[in-house]
């Protein structure tokens, strides 16, 4: 199978679809690569790496899109990428249906392509092998964001994380208890700030718990909405982490509730790229990260770890690895058939949408692949 990698073209998106490495595997094994002029120069990969692996370099995106029967990608495909799209070709990235344009959903629909959500690709444990992956470097990243923005030449309200001596710590929000929460949690933790955090599965508090240990400034409450409007009122930083595999994020913080904490606190909305799960919300930029609502400051960058692209890319080309080998050696259908968690993450095959909390979103009856 012809497997082709793009340059991403959306704003301040710097990673790229597969890391030489991995470019070098996919020849070996007998699938041509073409690779986009400059697809990985962000991500600290030259174009003359992907020609030592032995990809050919293209000039342009659309001629990637024509020679590939596989496209793996980081993110959503724009409008002109769209209309590249093959008759019957496999997309894989990070697609984010749910809270895309239904219109770029209706292309993939027109043109018979077989989109696979990597956020989507799913364990018979309910993990999320490739999104856990990015979603542990983004709860890593977190702290160290927060810690800026808390600072009062960025808008926050001039407060150190840890706190000194006869001052107290920032008090830390977390909503999520997953991935992302476990990893911002212990960054927070050890970087001295009192750390709080919601979720409405018991065995993951539980699990958070265990793993980093009782009596560290660390608080696990039950995410009911008393509870939630409890913790959103006192939290100096405030990072919600709320994922429905397939489906837009629900609001759990509504605008009164971000009204009533504290002035240039800050609000993290890590759910942003599924919808967002506090009513403020609105998608931002790494250029223009932040805004101010409510008299808080919110940061709502979808592609939080793409300005660490090299790490990201690497951290990504790991984890789905198995899923795009396993299409690219025995084609979608056979893939599907034997590695039941790839199954789990298609959006759209023949046509039809097959996940169904993405059919559910759009009102379409489930259908089943």
């Amino acid at each position: 199978m012809n497997i082709g990698v793009p340059r991403e073209r959306r704003t301040d998106e710097h990673r790229v679809g597969l890391t030489p490495a991995a470019v070098e595997l996919f020849v070996s094994a007998g699938h041509p690569c073409v690779v986009e002029r400059d697809a990985g120069r962000d991500a600290g990969f030259a174009d003359v790496q992907y020609e030592r692996a032995g990809a050919r370099i293209v000039y342009s995106g659309e001629e990637v899109y024509g020679r590939a029967g596989l496209v793996a990608k980081v993110s959503k495909p724009t409008a002109e990428e769209a209309e590249w799209l093959q008759e019957g070709s496999v997309l894989m990235g990070f697609l984010h249906l749910a809270a895309g344009r239904r219109d770029r959903i209706q292309a993939m629909l027109d043109k018979k392509v077989t989109a696979i959500a990597y956020e989507t690709i799913q364990q018979e444990d309910g993990s999320l092998p490739v999104l856990s992956a990015l979603s542990h470097m983004a709860g890593l990243m977190v702290p160290q964001v927060a810690g800026t923005l808390l600072q009062s030449d960025h808008g926050g309200k001039g407060m150190l994380l840890s706190g000194v001596p006869g001052v107290p710590p920032a008090e830390v929000v977390l909503l999520g208890a997953g991935t992302f929460g476990m990893a911002a949690a212990r960054a927070f933790l050890g970087l001295g700030a009192s750390v709080y955090v919601l979720d409405l599965d018991l065995g993951r508090l539980q699990k958070i718990e265990a793993h980093l240990g009782i009596g560290r400034h660390i608080v696990m409450m039950v995410a009911h909405p008393t509870n939630i409007r409890k913790a959103v009122a006192f939290a100096d930083v405030l990072v919600g982490a709320i994922h429905v595999p397939g489906a837009r994020s629900p609001i759990v913080v509504t605008r009164e509730m971000v009204r009533s904490m504290k002035p240039r606190s800050v609000v993290m909305d890590i759910s942003i790229d599924q919808g967002g799960c506090v009513e403020t919300s609105r998608p931002t930029t790494h250029h223009s990260p932040t805004f101010v609502a409510e008299n808080v400051l919110h940061y709502c960058v979808p592609n939080m770890t793409s300005v660490v692209a090299r790490s990201a890319t690497h951290a990504l080309t790991n984890a789905a690895w198995p899923y795009i080998s396993a299409v690219a050696t025995h084609g979608f259908d056979a893939a599907a058939a034997s590695v039941h968690a790839l199954q789990r993450g298609v959006a759209t095959h023949q046509g039809r949408v097959i996940n169904p909390m993405l059919a559910a979103h759009l009102g379409l009856p489930e259908v089943t692949s």
